[in-house]
């Protein structure tokens, strides 16, 4: 029996998988300890686990484990690690290079240090989604100290040419740092190999539990520091103060782990999904794929069906959990400003559903998400006059529509 609604909003957040809340049980019950206690045995298991935790994140991402900072999520990771570079090499400059697709987490990070005098310049982005790297080499000057580019966007998948973004970034003495929340688990992420000095990422997006991330922060060539925050005991190297949440960074380690083992077979099943969900629902006329088809995320899908207003549709797919933007966006009825910063029309952008898969989805619940678009998008544009007009062979981008 197929359940309603069917889950298919997994860029938002993912179910915890069962392996990791059976690892993280004993820490809430038995194993309580305060991993900063030194003097007995409840400290030191809950330090052992929150280690062993490390370990299984540098794993996955090929890091010491003394790089691993951990965090509330993403959101704290971006902000410590932004924040915390500028105020630690104001001397050296003052110049942020970011993109417009980012995440709010940037995004509005940024406008908060814009206000405390530092120089943001934000990088458009082209049809795919993809920066240029032309213009990232022509922004740069002397006074910038950090690049700090997305790894994967959340409302499209597409994914950023990462390494060579951190080369332009190194070239001219600056550092390169990436939310990487959409990729760390579902693609191979590798620190060294890509160039990454700083990196924000969140257990919830790869089967954990929420309210617990981390930021990786290099050690060395080069040793990046971040000004702390958050003041208190001086927790995670003195960067990020208060007692672990052992429970949550032992779920956000086994979460690592699985996704290091699973990532190819996963990903091989997901993706199969995804391009017969995608090849399915492009069998619509007017419907178009948002992003880069070449270089996304295996899970993710965001299509535009012409001719179909935003919440129409959205009402009309009610037994899909799917979203028109980013989770954190989706309350406003604004158009997602990561589809308009990639050219397209605010009525392209409101018609248009993202699709995000996990290691849950089934066969069948794709089927069935098949069946039911297709349906919503068919009904809604035969009560559409813009459809009607479209059919009639009219050009509507030529129609002067009278001011009321």
């Amino acid at each position: 029996m197929l359940k309603l609604p069917i889950y298919l909003d997994n860029n938002a957040t993912t179910p915890m998988d069962p392996r990791v809340l059976e690892a993280m049980l004993p820490y809430m019950t038995e194993m309580f300890g305060n991993a900063a206690s030194r003097n007995h045995a409840f400290g030191w298991q809950a330090e052992e686990a929150v280690d062993y935790s490390r370990e299984q994140i540098a794993k996955l991402i090929n890091c010491d484990p003394k790089e691993i900072i951990f965090t509330s999520g993403a959101t704290e990771s971006d902000n410590l690690g932004i924040k915390g570079v500028y105020e630690m090499y104001a001397q050296r400059g003052n110049h942020i290079i970011t993109a417009t697709t980012e995440h709010k987490a940037v995004l509005d990070t940024c406008k908060h240090l814009e206000k405390q005098g530092a120089r943001v310049t934000y990088l458009p982005v082209n049809s795919e989604g993809l920066i240029s790297l032309q213009e990232l080499e022509a922004a740069m000057t002397p006074q910038t100290i950090l690049v700090c580019i997305m790894y994967a966007n959340n409302e499209t998948g597409t994914i950023q040419p990462v390494r060579e973004i951190a080369a332009i970034a190194h070239k001219h003495g600056a550092l390169f740092m990436t939310d990487a929340t959409q990729a760390v688990g579902k693609i191979p992420v590798d620190v060294l190999a890509d160039g990454i000095d700083l990196m924000a990422f969140s257990a919830h997006k790869m089967y954990g539990p929420k309210g617990v991330g981390a930021l990786y922060v290099r050690r060395k060539n080069p040793r990046v520091k971040v000004t702390a925050q958050m003041d208190g005991g001086g927790h995670e190297r003195g960067m990020r103060s208060g007692t672990l949440n052992v429970p949550g960074i032992v779920g956000l380690g086994k979460a690592a782990e699985l996704c290091r083992l699973d990532m190819e077979s996963d990903n091989a099943r997901i993706s199969t999904m995804r391009d017969r969900l995608e090849k399915e629902l492009l069998t619509l006329e007017e419907s178009y794929v948002n992003g880069s088809r070449e270089h996304r995320l295996p899970h993710t899908t965001n299509i535009s069906f012409k001719y179909v207003e935003g919440e129409g549709l959205m009402m009309g797919v009610k037994d899909l959990a799917v979203s028109s933007g980013s989770a954190c966006t989706s309350a406003s009825l604004e158009p997602s400003y990561v589809l308009k910063a990639q050219g397209l029309s605010d009525d392209l952008a409101h018609s248009s559903l993202r699709f995000g898969l996990s290691r849950f989805t089934t066969d069948e619940q794709v089927d069935y998400a098949i069946g039911h678009v297709k349906e919503a998008v068919t009904k809604l544009r035969e009560m559409s006059p813009l459809w009607e007009m479209f059919k009639e062979g009219i050009d509507l981008d030529k129609i002067e529509w009278a001011e009321h």
